[in-house]
């Protein structure tokens, strides 16, 4: 008996089209797009000109605006623009009214190191909470950030012994027992100041006291003394300080500001000459300038403008300090300047070198105050300083944290820095 054949199968219907965000209605996209975070808004913005419109209206920004309320009606003026201009003016901390609060460490010295991460205030006091064994005599410096990429945090010291230690923050040893790594060979006097590289997260940059400046690849065997160093070179002068960015190694030495390219280690350019001496620098590179701090002011230069120039001048001075400008921070918004004999800290806008505010290190009542800014740290909205008072209930030391976030009161203008233009 012959079998049945198989009965046809159905044929496929025809795929339904495919639905996309565009599809939807302008409304419904607003209603989404409100619950969104800034930087989802500003990926959606440049994801087409159809979700650029639509990203751009007063509702999204008024939701991202937790101070749109005192917003006043009918200034025609679009959200987004007011979001922006405030987000400025918190960057450059030109309110009078930020949540300021103090601590007193109860240790009468000077502070050495100060670092504001998240929602961590950590300083020193010639004490710590971890010890890493290991150096054969004092640590002079530490890495700037953690080096590599992956989930192994290692940290980078440099000593008065003239080695570089990495230490493994991941480690559990007791004191710091397993927590070294490697040991780098290479230096013959102290190494006092470190940078991690800004296109290769495993290389570090060291310098020492005779201004030698080494770059360790941090990932190779240290088994043979030198064998982590992959370049070398000198700069004239007492180091002051050295930063990194992208592939260029800028180092403050004398009265010298002077860059590097760590691919050839040849000097690029001089990118700045702070006569007569040289105190601190910082560098800001998203603008192409940095700033150096000198005896009562420091000076704002143009990167770009001094590439051709045997002799580099600055487009800017930031008077109005007493005695020499020892700590300096800077980013893409505000220069923060202030010194060891100073105990005011005063703020800069990058763009035109204008004073933004001032704040009081201590809480010293004493007409003939002598304290000074012994550290600080900024993030974003936020600043720490800290002061050791020797003027103040026979000695105090406090740290002051302030956060411009939730600001409301704006600061009247003070006075103009001194700018050039071209």
């Amino acid at each position: 008996m012959a079998a049945s054949s198989p009965s046809p199968s159905p044929s496929p219907s025809p795929l339904a089209a495919a639905t996309t965000i565009t599809d939807l209605s302008e409304d419904s996209i607003g209603q989404c797009a409100t619950n969104l975070t800034l930087r989802d808004v500003c990926n959606l913005a440049m994801s087409s000109t159809a979700l650029k419109r639509l990203a751009y209206t007063d509702s999204v920004w008024h939701h991202l605006n937790r101070w749109h309320r005192e917003l006043p009606s009918g200034n025609g003026t679009p959200a987004r623009d007011l979001y922006i201009s405030r987000h400025t003016a918190l960057q450059q901390f030109k309110f009078i009214d930020p949540f300021a609060t103090y601590y007193h460490t109860y240790a009468y010295r000077n502070f050495d190191h100060l670092l504001l991460h998240q929602n961590n205030i950590i300083f020193a006091q010639d004490s710590c909470l971890r010890c890493l064994r290991g150096h054969n005599g004092p640590v002079l410096s530490l890495s700037n950030k953690l080096l590599g990429d992956g989930s192994s945090k290692v940290l980078a010291s440099g000593g008065e012994d003239g080695t570089v230690r990495l230490w493994s923050i991941n480690s559990s040893g007791k004191r710091g027992q397993h927590a070294l790594k490697a040991t780098l060979y290479g230096h013959e006097k102290a190494v006092c100041l470190m940078s991690v590289s800004g296109h290769k997260t495993s290389l570090l940059v060291s310098i020492s006291r005779d201004s030698k400046v080494r770059v360790w690849d941090t990932t190779r065997s240290s088994s043979v003394r030198s064998s982590c160093c992959v370049g070398m070179t000198s700069v004239h002068g007492a180091p002051v300080n050295m930063k990194c960015h992208e592939s260029l190694l800028y180092v403050a030495a004398g009265p010298s500001v002077t860059a590097i390219d760590l691919r050839t280690m040849q000097r690029v350019l001089t990118a700045a000459v702070h006569q007569p001496k040289l105190y601190s620098f910082d560098i800001a590179p998203s603008k192409s300038v940095i700033c150096t701090g000198g005896d009562g002011r420091a000076l704002l230069w143009d990167i770009r403008r001094n590439q051709n120039c045997l002799k580099p001048e600055p487009i800017a001075e930031l008077d109005g300090h007493s005695g020499p400008v020892t700590k300096l921070l800077m980013d893409s918004y505000k220069i923060v300047t202030g010194g060891s004999d100073d105990n005011c800290v005063k703020v800069w806008e990058v763009g035109t070198g204008e004073q933004t505010n001032s704040f009081i290190c201590c809480l010293c009542d004493e007409e003939n105050c002598r304290c000074g800014c012994d550290a600080m740290a900024i993030d974003g909205c936020r600043i720490v300083t800290a002061t050791y008072c020797k003027d103040y209930n026979f000695g105090d030391s406090v740290v002051t944290f302030r956060d411009f976030n939730s600001a409301t009161s704006p600061i009247t203008k003070l006075e103009t820095s001194k700018f050039w233009d071209s």
